[in-house]
């Protein structure tokens, strides 16, 4: 008898022990699903969609050639990331769109600059001010291409 509650106490403790050490090994990350990732690679390519429609084609029609540039840098992000949307299937496919798009965002946003359209107000020196952390502050410039189209 007290071999059998000496052994369940054993394997509880083992279990208690199991948990607690998977839960250290994570990071400090929990593990996005494959719908949680697929619903935020969706939201970054919808905002960088946004972004583009949000530049008004009379000043696409003046724009420089940088501007122009930057413009159809961010199209073909689009576009890629829309392709890469489609096919993906894992939480790092999706982790790649959220790339392609935030790199088309980057342009947008240069694009924006170069055109004079709406300079951000808020840069990352007045987020570090506040106790914004660079993830927030990076979110934050990159959802402005499409937070900036829905002023005007």
């Amino acid at each position: 008898m007290e071999f059998a509650v000496l052994l369940a106490l054993l394997l509880v403790l083992g279990a208690v022990i199991a948990v607690i050490a998977l839960r250290r090994r994570g990071d400090g990350r929990e593990a996005t699903s494959d719908l949680d990732a697929e619903a935020d690679a969706n939201r970054w390519v919808v905002r960088l969609g946004g972004g583009l429609a949000g530049i008004d084609v009379r000043a696409q029609a003046g724009a420089d050639d940088g501007a122009a540039r930057a413009l159809a840098d961010a199209a073909e992000r689009l576009r890629t990331a829309r392709a890469r949307l489609a096919s993906a299937r894992t939480p790092d496919q999706y982790a790649a769109v959220v790339r392609t798009a935030t790199e088309g965002l980057r342009h947008v946003g240069e694009a924006r600059r170069v055109l004079g359209l709406d300079p951000p107000a808020e840069g990352k020196r007045n987020a570090a001010q506040v106790g914004q952390s660079s993830a927030q502050v990076e979110r934050r410039e990159l959802s402005y291409g499409l937070d900036a189209s829905y002023r005007s």
